[in-house]
């Protein structure tokens, strides 16, 4: 055979040994596609982090359904949706949405120390000083500074008064609103699941006085969200600590005036004005006062406007119990203050708008100024090695029942 017939042949007998080795085959399906993934959302360079768990009642109990943090925001817990008998799955904060949120919490000119964390966008943490500190500006009005025990802490004067954003500039809620989360892991438990992560905050930035770690755990479960910090001192020195955070509590039905506030609070700071918002030094009590809420079961928020810090604090079985209800809706919260260390509880309640920042701290608002005198105001002197945790827990409840 010629060189030519075979190259011709090859072909020929290949594509007949290909059908018959074919016969009595079917013809195999191609696999379906998949549908792509919608990616996760970041907000502050990290992944947002959802916890979630599934109804159990049916509907038919109060029961809480899932938490949205972000992680590259200081482990700001950005929502928390329950179940309510009635009106199906709610937000409890209130929140805008995650990509509204991330278009503000972006670090612009805004945003400066992390500020739209606390104004309405989730419920970020106050480390390690929630409220307002005040102390000489510097001629470039960057900072402010500010002394303990002799030594000198300058900080960001990241706020100023609200009616006037050249007056009055301060150091305001902290210094993690901004802060990445390292070590964010999540794990199931019974009834429910848990969030961890480290902020290895350091000296914050050069602003504080030794180097702290701050350890974060959230926990979700039907019955309850508990949030704890664990601040521990890994410097060389000593430094104050305080925590706290800024939860914006919805009202569901939107009817704010008849919204039930109760705070176990028997005084309240006076302050030099609303739009500053300065402690005076003064403790006034709230008996026959319109910050008066110490009715168990809550006075109605009407058209009072509160920016005030209460303390004394009562304590029901060891906890500081806060509630916030709205009757029209069948729904309230319990939320717990767990930890000693807790002597303040601000609350933020201007009457245009549908909400009550409640914010469990462990500080009266400027701990550091002369208007105290030497009264404890509720930081926490860490030696190096020690810790401390503070420790809120929500509760759900139907104030109708």
């Amino acid at each position: 055979m010629s060189i030519r017939k075979t190259l011709v042949a090859a072909p020929l007998a290949l594509a007949i040994f290909a059908a018959l080795s074919g016969c009595g085959r079917q013809a195999q399906p191609a696999p379906e596609a998949q549908p792509a993934q919608p990616p996760i959302p970041q907000v502050g360079g990290q992944p947002v982090v959802k916890l979630t768990r599934p109804a159990t009642s049916n509907g038919q109990q109060m029961e809480f359904l899932s938490v949205t943090v972000l992680p590259g925001r200081g482990m700001n817990v950005f929502q928390i949706t329950a179940n309510v008998p009635g009106k199906g799955e709610i937000p409890i904060f209130a929140s805008p949405t995650l990509e509204e949120a991330a278009a503000k919490l972006n670090g612009g000119p805004d945003d400066q120390n992390g500020n739209e964390s606390f104004l309405n966008n989730g419920a970020p943490f106050l480390v390690p000083y929630p409220n307002r500190i005040i102390g000489p500006v510097s001629p470039d009005g960057t900072t402010i500074t500010t002394k303990w025990h002799g030594k000198t802490i300058t900080l960001p004067a990241n706020w100023h008064n609200s009616n006037d954003p050249t007056k009055d500039k301060h150091a305001m809620h902290g210094l993690i609103l901004a802060s990445q989360t390292q070590d964010v892991q999540t794990q199931s438990i019974p009834d429910g699941q848990t969030l961890t992560g480290v902020i290895h905050a350091g000296d914050f930035g050069g602003h504080w006085l030794s180097q702290t770690d701050l350890s974060f755990a959230i926990t979700l479960t039907g019955p309850a969200v508990d949030a704890t910090i664990t601040a521990k001192n890994i410097g060389k020195d000593d430094e104050p600590m305080a925590i706290g955070w800024h939860p914006y509590f919805t009202v569901p039905s939107g009817d704010r005036k008849q919204a039930l506030l109760h705070v176990p609070g028997q005084q309240v700071a006076a302050i030099n004005n609303y739009g500053d918002v300065f402690p005076t030094g003064d403790l006034q009590p709230v008996k026959g006062t319109k910050y008066d809420f110490s009715a168990p079961q809550g006075k109605a928020l009407d058209d009072i406007y509160l920016d005030d810090n209460w303390s004394k604090l009562q304590r029901t079985n060891g906890a500081v119990d806060v509630t916030f209800a709205d009757p029209a809706s069948n729904y309230g919260v319990h939320i717990l203050g767990l930890s000693p260390e807790l002597r303040t509880i601000q609350v933020y309640a201007p009457p245009t708008k549908q909400f009550a920042a409640i914010e469990e701290q462990f500080n009266f608002a400027d701990p550091f100024g002369k208007e105290w005198g030497s009264m404890n105001t509720g930081m926490v002197t860490l030696h190096p090695g020690q810790s401390v945790v503070w420790h809120v827990r929500l509760a759900l409840f139907q104030p109708n029942k």
